[in-house]
């Protein structure tokens, strides 16, 4: 594989959920974006979603039980894609894979599924890598802000395949724009960021010592369990 990650071929992965918590909360979709074009899958999580989450991504308990597939087969298909990947190289983008990879890893579990050869695969997060090399740039860093900031064109912001799209040309912007990050090697950008994302913990952490907040911010990444 050529060492220009960046110019080669990726495989994009987001979800959408029915909260934030890792460890609890449910995949409802997920998308892989591939060369070939765009892989959805709607699950009925089997646990209502929160009005709070149908209000960011529009995934009504009405629309996965007349729709949705049933999470361990749905779950294994999205795994399976994902084992191809490793197996064959690619790497897997997503942006604050922590959440991602993490709750996928959770849902797997919860459903007896193998999990990911995690150590494998090369995984890259342009949330990371923009805050490596634009780390004193003020204002939020969501997906659309950060997107906009690279000239990145987000449509269908909140559902997995407009969000999978546009972190895949999001990571391709920024391997291109900086050298340091697009002239490595996938496993070693993805042994970077690890180093980076644990660094970047640290630093947010101390700016919550300076404020008098007693927070803890989890080095671990890609998964955080």
């Amino acid at each position: 594989m050529s060492e220009q990650w960046f110019a080669g071929p990726l495989l994009g992965f987001d979800t959408e959920t029915t909260g934030v918590d890792v460890a609890g909360d449910r995949i409802v979709q997920a998308a892989l974006i591939a060369e070939a074009g765009p892989s959805t899958w709607l699950i009925d999580p089997g646990v209502p979603i929160p009005p709070g989450a149908t209000r960011v991504h529009g995934i009504t308990d009405e629309k996965v039980k007349a729709e949705g597939a049933a999470p361990e087969a749905a779950l294994r298909e999205v795994a399976d894609a994902l084992r191809a990947a490793i197996e064959a190289e690619v790497p897997i983008v997503a942006f604050r894979a922590g959440f991602d990879c993490t709750l996928l890893s959770y849902e797997l579990e919860r459903h007896g599924l193998p999990q990911l050869a995690w150590d494998r695969a090369a995984i890259i997060d342009p949330s990371v890598l923009d805050k490596r090399v634009d780390r004193y740039r003020r204002g939020k860093r969501t997906l659309g802000v950060t997107a906009a900031h690279y000239g990145v064109a987000h449509a269908q912001a909140h559902s997995a395949v407009g969000d999978a799209e546009a972190t895949v040309a999001l990571a391709r912007a920024i391997g291109a724009m900086y050298p340091e990050v697009g002239g490595l090697t996938p496993r070693d950008l993805h042994d970077s960021q690890v180093r980076w994302h644990a660094e970047d913990a640290a630093s947010l952490e101390e700016y919550f010592r300076r404020k008098g907040r007693e927070e803890t911010v989890d080095r671990r990444w890609p998964l955080c369990r």
